[in-house]
């Protein structure tokens, strides 16, 4: 390929899903001969071991969490946490700078790919290792959210301010305005710094920002941050995560398996989104109103001492037989793969829509945070992908609302069924083309080594 074999260090925020997202990449890399230093919190590295598909290459550096008052003994990751004390563990990954300084002064990496650590940069400066923002979320939202456009030096957003896009910003994307309520709270992230500074900083100070996403997908939004922010962007392709070594656990290929194909509807909303006991119920209730088989993979709602207990009053008996709510860890990627899953409801993290684009089940979008309200209307908007689920103007949904939303992509008949199955099935094409992967990891290795001649 022309260019010279690096060394990559990597410290993504400790969220499960940062921290696959850069093995994934990590892999990439490694396939190509590159070296890689993955800084990651002492205990969770055996939680990742089985995703390194190149040891020889890949060097997991432990990584121990200094104490911060209140956030609890062996707290490692968001999973470890309710939301309430993220902000704390960011404030101790803050704190290991020192320790950050000292392991970078020991590895000599040639660059540093990182995410919400906005002092890296200037870290890594001091000794010529080449900061690049290794981005887990869209341009999109980006673009939207933190846009200098947006000058949030100058003031804090409010609702208002977040209902409509920057004023340059390249499509009528916008928020409804509990939406925006939302993300206008989020304030602190760490010690006395807002979360919207802190990733302002981390993309004006670094030396590139790279994105998970192909320009046929995502590329106004990338030329847009090209400008506003006044970096290179590098776009990594889809990084799509490779096929799982294990096999499908034997209960599921069972209960699956008693289905006609895509007949199945399956729910998983991740490791850190938990609903309030009345939305818990309205999805579920939903699920039961639409007459099909369901597996539902989801954390007991807020308060719930057990599952059984938070589920509602008869569902279990109305349902024996094709419904399954299951509150522990499932096999998403091979699921959504089976031939009885024929609709993925889904929270719109980043890591969940890059699997379903991948597969044939058809997508039913329920965003509850974050750059997930941004990741829905590129789904059903821009790419026309899937059916967000109506809610009321406080953000609540009801059961009718996931019934039709289900009833709508399941429904190969209606128009916008039709729609959307047509323009999942051309972007899965596009997605899983051949070479197209290799084609971008191969561009940024190329670009990744005109950096570090710059």
């Amino acid at each position: 390929m022309g260019a010279n074999i690096f060394h990559v260090a990597m410290y993504p925020w400790f969220a499960l899903g940062h921290l696959t997202s850069y093995l994934h990449i990590s892999n990439k890399l490694a396939e190509r001969g590159h070296r890689i230093s993955f800084l990651v919190p002492r205990n969770t590295i055996s939680k990742l071991e089985h995703l390194n598909l190149h040891p020889n290459l890949i060097s997991f550096i432990p990584i121990t969490i200094p104490h911060v008052d209140g956030l609890p003994l062996g707290s490692e990751t968001t999973a470890d946490l309710p939301f309430a004390l993220h902000s704390l563990l960011m404030t101790a990954m803050d704190l290991t700078e020192p320790i950050i300084e000292d392991s970078l002064r020991m590895l000599r990496p040639h660059m540093v790919f990182f995410d919400f650590t906005y002092w890296l940069p200037a870290l890594a400066r001091r000794f010529g290792i080449k900061a690049l923002h290794y981005c887990t979320i869209s341009p999109a939202t980006v673009g939207y959210l933190i846009s200098p456009e947006r000058k949030l030096h100058e003031k804090s957003l409010t609702e208002d301010d977040l209902i409509d896009p920057p004023l340059s910003f390249p499509t009528s994307i916008r928020l409804q305005p509990h939406e925006a309520r939302r993300l206008a709270t989020v304030k602190d992230y760490g010690k006395g710094i807002a979360f919207t500074e802190r990733q302002l900083i981390s993309f004006t100070s670094c030396d590139a920002i790279v994105f998970k996403t192909c320009r046929e997908m995502e590329g106004p939004y990338c030329d847009y941050l090209e400008r506003q922010m006044g970096k290179r962007v590098f776009l990594a392709g889809p990084v799509l995560p490779d096929p799982p070594t294990s096999t499908l656990e034997g209960k599921w290929v069972t209960w699956l398996g008693g289905f006609k194909p895509k007949t199945v509807i399956f729910c998983a909303f991740g490791s850190q989104c938990i609903l309030n006991s009345s939305q818990f119920t309205e999805l579920l209730l939903g699920f039961e109103l639409t007459g099909m088989p369901f597996l539902a993979a989801l954390k007991s709602p807020i308060g719930a001492e057990t599952m059984k207990l938070a589920l509602p009053e008869g569902f279990s008996e109305r349902t024996k037989g094709r419904g399954v709510v299951e509150g522990d860890w499932v096999q998403q990627q091979l699921i959504l793969s089976h031939p009885s899953v024929g609709c993925f409801v889904t929270h719109c993290g980043s890591g969940s829509l890059t699997e379903a684009m991948v597969n044939d089940c058809q997508l039913v979008l329920i965003p509850q945070a974050g750059d997930q309200f941004i990741n829905a209307r590129i789904m059903s908007g821009d790419l026309k992908v899937g059916v967000e689920v109506s809610k009321s103007e406080d953000g609540l949904f009801t059961r009718e609302a996931v019934c039709n939303a289900v009833r709508v992509v399941m429904d190969t008949e209606s128009e916008l069924g039709q729609t959307v199955r047509t323009n999942h099935a051309k972007w899965k094409e596009f997605l899983l083309s051949q070479g197209l992967e290799n084609s971008y990891v191969d561009d940024l290795v190329q670009k990744l080594d005109s950096l570090l001649k710059s």
